[in-house]
């Protein structure tokens, strides 16, 4: 496009009757250079066959959205600082309408190691309460037939750090996440989740229809760990053996590996995730209305099993994209 602008230009110099050497530019003169300012803009989305939160499913199994905003303002090329805001179609205990999320922090740049520093906090608006009958006097609460039960309110808070190591310059990169919330879920319960991550970009190809050159492609992966405190005592909800005190929620392992393609704006991702987590014990974690007994009488949810999710992504820049 800017070398056909260039040449249309050319063009009609030189053939305008009345140019003037005064008019034209000066032999060897650079270009001016616009200075873009310290700020930007990220925005973007994705359509997913399943929404998945560090391996268990927010969306039941099925289909799920997300859009995202996120405001940049550059302090000098090596420190931002960032405000964004993202949300997800969710299908829930609490039936939200959605998952809102609100985020902001600073990203520090040395050398080849990038840092994320902030904070974030989940937002589930209109939720509804689920007990069960035998619970205290008559309630207009809603009840699960299989008696699972929930909060009233499930918003919370985190805070972050991540960071990422260019190993090989455009090729390998290694990465951490550590969040920390002081109650999961508004449980009461601490919630701390730790993971290790690998990505290797392959070189671009092309394909040869549709116009679709410049194939980027890449494999990567993730480790996690998630260690829970104990919950706060909610009668109907939250109980020991003995009827009184908290829950101590079940740690688990977590994972993910796949292979993603990019093209200019789009990624296309194929993932598998998975946890360590027993169908009861995800139960415990999740609440779910749709957990079935098994045959000791022990309900069990199908929600953090293996399962493979594909994504098409969108993620563009103002500075970049809107030129």
């Amino acid at each position: 496009m800017k070398k056909i602008v260039l040449s249309a230009l050319a063009i009609s110099l030189l053939s305008a009757p009345y140019a003037l050497a005064a008019d034209m530019p000066l032999k060897g003169k650079p270009p001016a250079v616009v200075d873009p300012g310290p700020w930007d803009w990220a925005f973007g989305g994705a359509l997913l066959s399943d929404y998945n939160f560090r391996g268990i499913s927010q969306s039941n199994r099925g289909p799920s959205g997300t859009v995202y905003s996120e405001t940049r303002y550059n302090v000098n090329k090596d420190w931002q600082l960032y405000v964004g805001q993202q949300y997800w179609a969710v299908t829930l205990p609490t039936n939200p309408t959605c998952e809102c999320d609100f985020y902001g922090g600073i990203r520090p740049t040395f050398g080849s190691l990038s840092l994320d520093l902030g904070a974030i906090y989940y937002w589930y608006p209109r939720e509804r309460q689920h007990l069960t009958p035998a619970v205290g006097p008559i309630r207009d609460e809603p009840t699960y037939r299989n008696g699972n039960t929930t909060l009233k309110d499930t918003d919370f808070w985190e805070v972050y750090l991540k960071g990422t190591w260019e190993v090989v310059k455009d090729k390998f990169w290694l990465g951490f996440n550590e969040y920390y919330s002081p109650s999961w879920l508004h449980t009461g319960a601490y919630g701390n989740f730790i993971s290790g991550t690998a990505k290797f970009a392959g070189p671009a190809f092309k394909l040869g229809y549709f116009g679709m050159d410049e194939i980027g492609w890449y494999v990567s992966g993730e480790v996690g760990r998630y260690i829970f405190g104990t919950s706060n005592f909610v009668p109907g909800v939250f109980a020991n053996a003995a009827g009184t005190g908290g829950v101590k929620f079940p740690d688990y392992t977590f994972w993910n590996a796949g292979l993603a393609f990019t093209w200019k704006v789009a990624t296309l991702d194929l993932r598998a995730y998975g946890t360590d987590l027993s169908k009861a014990n995800c139960n415990i974690l999740t609440g779910d209305p749709t957990a079935t007994l098994n045959g000791a009488g022990v309900l069990g949810s199908k929600w953090c099993g293996t399962t493979f999710i594909s994504a098409l992504k969108f993620d563009l820049t103002a500075l970049a994209n809107l030129k």
